[in-house]
């Protein structure tokens, strides 16, 4: 039941929280909306077991940043800005969705509540809808505010010298992957598994028990296998995969053995709703033998002595032979997810990866290393060094994009600050007296 709890205060915190407060006080009045003490705490709550640090005047921070959220619901409201019934459902889905990948239940939410799943979802749906209303005010404050070169210029200038960020190692990779064939024999013993499990559970065994012990895929297995909700167009979602889970009529039916880019699987049905659906599956991946290694590495070798010889050009062995598809066209070169950039920092890279690259140079060519891909799969791969750079203080001249950002970050605050002093002078503020001791960063709150 603590899991439970710190789950629910860390997505939901302040309402979460409010259950435990059987006698709860208005602290505040923004316009027409108000600020309650549970939604301090809540909020309180939530940064702690988030792991941020707290001290002795964080309630007072958070206190006004309720006063700057409710300010913008208000205005958002007043500007008849509007928060899409989906917008909100998708959000719920998606943290209640990781609430059972976590292992928490249905049940287990309904007992710490004491109320009915559809009564607590109500609730919830209420605070996301705040939330995103407030969302929708600030992006509209903001939405104009652009940085010219100059404006970066000033603000790295502006910065003094020992405050200047520290920017980690990075580097910048091409790759060129192939993946071990599958004997025969290793997808036919892969199959046969499946084909056991499915009897033993068609049989009475439990599917959940069964993925605990054999699936690969080690988050949902945590779980029992099951996935949560999810929307058949999901983004990810193999389209076999789905085509069998949503094909599954009764809640308990098993599907036959599905053939992914993840692996072999067999699904169980949990439950529908609409266009979503919850499933169980056990994934289990063909293994490659040693001579499919042998094989992936010897073409590697080999493309590695071209290469280095000059008598086949990277780029060109890239496209001809990499088995990546999202970076053979690019020459290799990996995107990174968090950016879209082409750099990475170094604590970005699998163990396995930053143990390689760690040491070469730029224009290096790694021997052929065995490694991961992102669903799992065995790769076999070279990689060339097309950029790195020492961990080192922000310049103007290698980290433009990132001080770009930070002055942006900086422009935005101002302008929201603007904007809250102007709201403030022409809305309603009432704050009580438990409050008023703060020493909140605008004084203008305490005018009224």
């Amino acid at each position: 039941m603590k899991k439970i709890i710190i789950l629910l205060i860390c997505f939901y915190g302040m309402y979460a929280n409010a259950q435990s407060y059987m006698l709860d006080q208005i602290v505040a009045i923004v316009g027409s909306k108000h600020v309650k003490q549970s939604d301090v705490e809540g909020l309180y709550l939530q940064y702690r077991l988030n792991g941020y640090p707290v001290h002795g005047d964080m309630k007072c921070d958070m206190f006004e940043q309720l006063l700057i959220q409710k300010l913008m619901m208000n205005q958002a409201e007043v500007d008849s800005l509007v928060v899409e019934p989906g917008e909100v459902e998708v959000e719920l889905e998606s943290r209640f969705n990781h609430f059972a990948q976590q292992g928490i239940t249905q049940e287990d939410i309904e007992k710490h509540f004491k109320k009915s799943i559809y009564e607590i979802k109500d609730d919830f749906r209420k605070d996301l809808h705040n939330q995103k209303l407030a969302d929708k005010m600030k992006n509209n404050i903001i939405e104009n505010v652009k940085m010219t070169p100059s404006e970066v210029r000033s603000f790295y200038n502006r910065i003094h010298r020992d405050s200047i960020p520290q920017i980690q190692g990075q580097a910048e990779i091409a790759q060129i992957v192939m993946y071990p064939p599958y004997s025969d024999e290793a997808i036919s013993d892969v199959r046969q598994q499946l084909l056991d499990l499915r009897r033993r559970i068609i049989d009475g065994e439990s599917f959940k028990v069964l993925a605990v012990m054999y699936s690969e895929d080690p988050t949902a297995a945590r779980n029992g296998g099951e996935l949560g909700f999810m929307n058949k167009g999901g983004e990810g979602l193999d389209p076999e995969f789905a085509k069998v889970a949503w094909s599954l009529k009764n809640k308990g039916d098993v599907s036959r053995i599905v053939e992914s880019k993840f692996g072999y699987h067999i699904i169980q049905l949990i439950d529908k709703r609409g266009d979503q659906v919850n499933c169980r599956h056990i994934l289990l991946k063909p293994k490659p033998n040693p001579e499919s290694i042998a094989t992936a590495t010897g073409r590697l070798d080999t493309l590695v002595r071209l290469i280095r010889k000059d008598s086949l050009n990277w780029n060109v062995a890239a496209f001809r032979y990499s088995q990546d598809e999202k970076t053979r066209f690019n020459g290799g070169l990996m995107i990174n997810p968090r950016d879209h950039s082409t750099l990475f920092e170094m604590d970005q890279f699998e163990q396995v990866d930053y143990d390689v690259i760690k040491n070469m140079k730029i224009g290096e060519i790694s021997e052929p290393y065995e490694s991961r891909d992102e669903k799992g799969r065995v790769v076999y791969k070279i990689i060339k060094i097309k950029d790195r750079a020492d961990p080192h203080r922000a310049s103007l001249k290698t980290d433009y994009s990132f001080l770009q950002d930070l002055a942006l970050g900086e422009k935005m605050n101002k302008v929201i600050r603007e904007w809250v002093d102007e709201k403030i002078e022409s809305s309603y503020i009432y704050i009580d007296e438990s409050f008023k001791r703060c020493g909140l960063s605008n004084n203008n709150w305490l005018k009224q």
